[in-house]
């Protein structure tokens, strides 16, 4: 397979041995206990920190979609490495893991890039990003092959996103699928600094209130490295039908390391119909 990213975080992110790695995803969904939901999920909002202050939280939403099956799942994550405006595709071959190859969808890749100019192909702002590859191995222990789309924001106006949720709408009409925002929330203040922060993004979230989310981020009320990928999730999902949202788990890293001086807020989130 041509263009395969290679893994820029198995090793320090989340562990490089597969057998490890699948066996602490595995733990983390029994660690969820027993839950079902009643409908058809199509967006997750997930954390995208080191599995160790964050996999917990993000098997809340993951272990709802064991052994479904989508026609592609889309995984949108901002950039932390690159700045470029509007938002980059990485349309052609795979994204590896220790699990193995994710292939891409290419055929839908460039029918999402054809239909807006703000959508671009940058290679560097995919090769080093973690917001999209943390999300992978999740995937793979719950559905195990699928294809996926991997999309990363360069910026996360309210207009970029939009367009954004339109274009997948319009892109994956017919289609069964999965969109993933990979997002933590507020980054490095006390614990219960954090707790108020992150408290008003979970109203929005609970609420599916994409408009809300983007006007608290933009009014500093709140505070979240991937408030576009989350907004365009729930945009995307409401597009496709979901009219319904579970807000699934809440902590952040103080509670996993006990230092809540300077702690990481992570989310697990549903919508479905």
């Amino acid at each position: 397979m041509n263009a395969v990213r290679k893994s820029a975080i198995a090793g320090s992110w989340y562990p490089g041995n597969p057998s490890v790695l699948r066996s602490d995803i595995e733990k983390y969904f029994h660690a969820v206990g027993k839950f079902e939901l009643e409908g058809d999920i199509v967006g997750i909002v997930a954390p995208h920190a080191g599995y160790v202050y964050s996999g917990q939280i993000a098997a809340y939403a993951y272990k709802l979609i064991c052994g479904k099956n989508y026609d592609v799942v889309i995984i949108i994550g901002p950039s932390h490495r690159h700045a470029f405006h509007g938002v980059s595709i990485y349309g052609r071959g795979g994204y590896e893991t220790p699990l193995g190859i994710v292939p891409v969808d290419d055929v839908l890749a460039l029918d999402i890039k054809a239909l807006s100019k703000i959508i671009q192909d940058i290679p560097a702002a995919h090769l080093q990003e973690h917001s999209v590859e943390i999300q992978l191995p999740f995937l793979q222990v719950a559905l195990g092959h699928f294809r996926f789309v991997p999309l990363v924001m360069g910026d996360q106006s309210v207009d970029t996103c939009r367009e954004l949720a339109e274009v997948i709408y319009q892109a994956t009409r017919g289609k069964k699928i999965l969109v993933v925002g990979s997002s933590d929330l507020s980054h490095f203040h006390s614990y219960n600094e954090a707790t108020k922060l992150d408290a008003i993004a979970l109203q929005r979230l609970k609420d599916a209130d994409a408009e809300g989310l983007l006007q608290s981020l933009a009014d500093e009320d709140t505070e979240a490295c991937g408030g576009g990928p989350m907004a365009v999730a729930m945009l995307t999902a409401r597009k496709m039908g979901a009219n319904r949202a579970r807000f699934l788990k809440y902590a952040n890293s103080g509670d996993v390391t006990g230092d809540k001086s300077s702690v990481v807020g992570y989310a697990a989130v549903v919508y479905y119909k």
